[in-house]
């Protein structure tokens, strides 16, 4: 039987590759014969390795696959544990008490024996405050506020970050919280995160998670809030509790300034400067930790425009990042050895590019390219099983009752989303022309619609991206194709992919602003 089968692939293989050789020939007959002879070479080539390259794909995708999903489990596994055992004993709310604003004039004590915390809130053309007035008034009232602005962009937010700390009242702080102008802490943030820092020396940050008040503003942001929410909920609370590490997020986190002047201070390199000054602080055996129970509010981009503006930061930057600092990780003294593999395998390299390429390359080219080759064989585990344990494991940090319904529009768009991100990883690892591109991320403010704003929504530039509607086109026609001439049921999957490809290609999504 095993040899009857051999005989019939083989069969079926030759009949492909005499009926491929007969397409080209017809294909090339009005041209020149010299350049009808070098088609035929070039398709006749492609006819024979085509087949081999998707297999070759196939293995590929294979191990991609496993390893993504071994690290969505190791995560997972992490963080749920840590939720267990934080129901015993949250560091938060229940050990530190709320003292009194001794500097706002509440309590009698002497303030003494408060540390000193530089606030800063580093910001550009925020249209949404009147800042000026508002430091005035607070200054007005007793308030410590100072309003310092820069002659120049140089540096941008770590440029705002360093001249902050460069001044004489700063220098006398102890530790430094930084918020983005869109971020609302409650009045006892500082005493539910400080104490922390007093209590371990060896502790550098404190990270608090992120809420968003606008959320249900439009689709885009739902589905903004379900990614965000795993990245704080798993990501963050599985890097903090395996090895002390993660990725500083940028705002609503408290640094330790021996920490921040021990790692060389804020650093323009790359668009993802919180990320470097985590990174180099935890190659000098500084300790994080993530307190998810302390919540800060916050803003998501509601344009699709301003979001695929952040998302091409936080992609190319980190990936410029490794670039730069992968010798740095491996000859790091003070960092064991696991945790360098940490670091390096699970943070950078699965995490973010794996990840990234294996979403986009799977679903996106593998997958239609297979319906032109039904020779080519891809396990039902791998393209059933694995994506659907993937994505049950990222959406482990979403509520099922508030969001279950936009599960599978959640998934098309970051599958979607995969291939601008990466791009920018590309950019990124090749230092390409926008590489250090920063675009500040437009946000409506506050959550709160503008007078005007419904008639603003109604304008918009008509402006295409070119990728993302070529690839939802590929979609839609190997969807078509499957659909008429294949045997299986890839086209329920190709053609709501490919309205989601189209609908990010138009920029249908999202809430539009005029400028």
């Amino acid at each position: 039987m095993h040899h009857a089968g051999g005989h019939r692939l083989a069969a079926m293989l030759a009949g492909a590759g005499e009926a491929f050789a007969s397409a080209a020939d017809r294909l090339t007959a009005s041209f020149p014969p010299a350049v009808a002879a070098f088609l035929r070479l070039l398709l006749r080539a492609w006819g024979a390795l085509s087949v081999p390259l998707l297999r070759g794909a196939v293995m590929l995708c294979m191990a991609m696959s496993v390893m993504v999903l071994a690290e969505k489990v190791l995560l997972g596994t992490a963080s749920a544990a840590a939720k267990l055992l934080s129901r015993r004993r949250r560091p938060g709310r229940r050990d530190v008490p709320v003292e009194p604003d001794v500097e706002a004039g509440g309590g009698g004590g002497s303030s003494a024996c408060f540390p000193m915390v530089l606030v800063q809130i580093p910001m550009y053309n925020e249209r949404e405050e009147l800042v000026r007035e508002e430091c005035e008034r607070w200054a007005g009232s007793g308030v410590d506020v100072r309003y310092e602005a820069r002659t120049d962009r140089a540096g941008h937010k770590a440029g705002n970050l360093t001249e902050g700390m460069r001044h004489a009242y700063a220098r006398g702080c102890e530790f430094v919280a930084i918020f983005d102008a869109d971020f609302q802490p409650s009045p006892d943030f500082l005493a539910r995160t400080v104490p922390l820092l007093l209590r371990d020396p060896g502790l550098a940050l404190v990270q608090a998670r992120w809420e968003f008040v606008n959320a249900d503003e439009c689709l885009l942001t739902r589905m903004q809030e379900m990614s965000m929410d795993y990245h704080f909920k798993v990501e963050q609370q599985a890097g903090s509790s395996l090895c002390s590490f993660f990725g500083y997020n940028g705002s609503a986190g408290v640094w330790r300034r021996q920490a921040i002047v021990e790692s060389g201070g804020w650093d323009e390199r790359t668009t993802a400067e919180d990320m470097d000054l985590a990174l180099r602080a935890a190659l000098l055996g500084w300790e994080f930790v993530y307190v998810g129970d302390v919540k800060v509010k916050s803003e998501l981009p509601s344009s699709l425009g301003a979001y695929r503006s952040q998302q091409h930061r936080w992609s190319c930057g980190p990936a410029l990042l490794f670039k730069k600092m992968l010798r740095e990780i491996v000859a790091a003294e003070r960092v064991p050895a696991w945790k360098k593999l940490y670091i390096v395998y699970n943070f950078f390299v699965t995490r973010r590019v794996v990840s990234t390429f294996f979403t986009f390359f799977f679903f996106s080219v593998l997958l239609p390219a297979k319906t032109l080759f039904p020779q080519v064989r891809i396990p039902t585990w791998q393209m059933v099983c694995v994506p659907t344990a993937t994505t049950l494991l990222n959406s482990a940090g979403t509520p099922w009752r508030r969001s279950a319904h936009l599960v599978v529009p959640w998934v098309a768009f970051e599958n979607a989303m995969a291939l601008h991100r990466f791009k920018a990883i590309l950019i990124g690892l090749f230092e390409a022309g926008r590489a250090n591109e920063w675009i500040v991320t437009r946000k409506s403010g506050n959550g709160r619609p503008t007078p005007g704003a419904e008639g603003r929504r109604l304008k918009r530039r008509c402006r295409l991206h070119w990728l993302e509607l070529l690839v939802g086109a590929l979609l839609l026609a190997s969807g078509c194709y499957d659909c008429v001439h294949g045997h299986g049921y890839f086209y329920l999957f190709a053609l709501p992919q490919s309205i989601m490809y189209f609908a990010i290609g138009f920029e249908l999504l999202g809430v539009h602003h005029t400028s």
